[in-house]
């Protein structure tokens, strides 16, 4: 098979490799048809997060049909379409049952190899998926596969970021950082009835995108506080989702909430201290709420949903690639080249 493997900070290569093979009794072997690249890739692309094994093949956002099944899965079967979280969960531990899958006792998350330990990602031709009976999710009946794939990551984490904001009808709502997770969150906060919404972002084509989904934009963090302010008395927002993981957009979080407020922290921070001290948080009675998104739970909950199959997400994804462009997708995608919002690649 061929995969897209992180090299060394900055760089991926498309490289040959084994084919996987079943290894546990609950594994699956899913043949990839598309695969996303997501923000979070970009952390160890850039450097901000340590540890990578080169050779390990990045992604966790993929669809595809089950080739191969282990003799204990029994809900999954071969030629299945499916769809994945993120993470595998195992659907029965606590932590599952509770509905916060992301932190399966004995879940791992795809394109995370450490020290010859962990899992590959789906950014290849290819891919094992333990815990296939409480991982994957055979895709609904007239669902895309381009939907499909937002389902088990950026659709999911944006509802997950507009329910921790706590999203109502009454609130001033801000959004800082409008990549994908940041739109779609606009769009779960609209569909979940939110006020107003607040865009911040200094990507033009991302604010128009977000200005289409209803809300006030601005490239301004300065701008944006001002507004929050004059639309609030004074206040400041009800609830901020921080969509960025680097210290100014949780600064500007901090400085957007009012007091009592909550913050609603997706983005993957990996700097070791905050922003703002525990007194200031302290002094601003702030609820702050983050975590990696539970996106097999919340890929079940919106795939319920009767007008997910058909609603049309074509916007979220702005550029498209073979496995093969897969260097020059990372170029395009971690640069921004094009008005680049969101880069997939298609393997058939």
């Amino acid at each position: 098979m061929i995969g897209v493997c992180f090299e060394k900070i900055g760089c991926v290569q498309v490289r040959d490799l084994p084919d996987p093979a079943i290894e546990t009794s609950n594994d699956a072997i899913v043949r990839v048809s598309l695969a996303g690249l997501c923000g979070s890739d970009l952390h160890p692309f850039f450097g901000r997060e340590a540890g990578l094994d080169p050779g390990t093949v990045m992604g966790h956002e993929f669809v595809g049909e089950v080739i191969a099944t282990g003799s204990n899965v029994k809900n999954i079967r071969v030629g299945d379409r499916v769809c994945s979280p993120f993470t595998t969960s195992c659907g029965q531990c606590y932590y599952c049952t509770a509905g916060l899958t992301s932190r399966c006792t004995t879940g791992q998350l795809f394109g995370w190899r450490q020290n010859d330990k962990g899992l590959h990602g789906g950014q290849a031709s290819l891919v094992r998926v333990p815990l296939a009976d409480g991982t994957l999710m055979p895709i609904p009946a007239g669902m895309s596969d381009e939907t499909a794939l937002l389902l088990g990551d950026n659709l999911s984490t944006g509802q997950f970021a507009a329910d921790t904001a706590g999203v109502s009808a009454s609130g001033t709502y801000a959004v800082i950082g409008c990549g994908t997770v940041g739109l779609l969150a606009i769009a779960a906060a609209k569909t979940m009835g939110g006020g107003e919404i607040i865009a911040v972002d200094p990507c033009q084509p991302r604010l128009e995108i977000a200005k289409s989904l209803g809300a006030s934009t601005f490239s301004s963090a300065d701008d944006a506080l001002k507004a929050v302010r004059s639309r609030t008395d004074g206040r400041g927002a009800d609830g901020i989702m921080e969509m960025v993981g680097l210290p100014d957009a949780q600064s500007l979080a901090y400085a957007m909430l009012r007091p009592g407020g909550t913050l609603s922290v997706i983005g993957c921070h990996c700097t070791p201290h905050f922003s703002f001290s525990p007194a200031d948080a302290y002094d601003k009675n702030l609820t702050y709420c983050t975590g990696r998104c539970p996106a097999r739970h919340y890929m079940s909950r919106l795939s319920d949903q009767a007008e997910l199959a058909t609603r049309d997400l074509s916007w979220c994804i702005t550029h498209r690639f073979g496995l093969n462009d897969a260097v020059r997708a990372y170029e395009v995608f971690s640069q921004r080249q094009d008005q680049c919002i969101k880069a997939v690649l298609h393997l058939e």
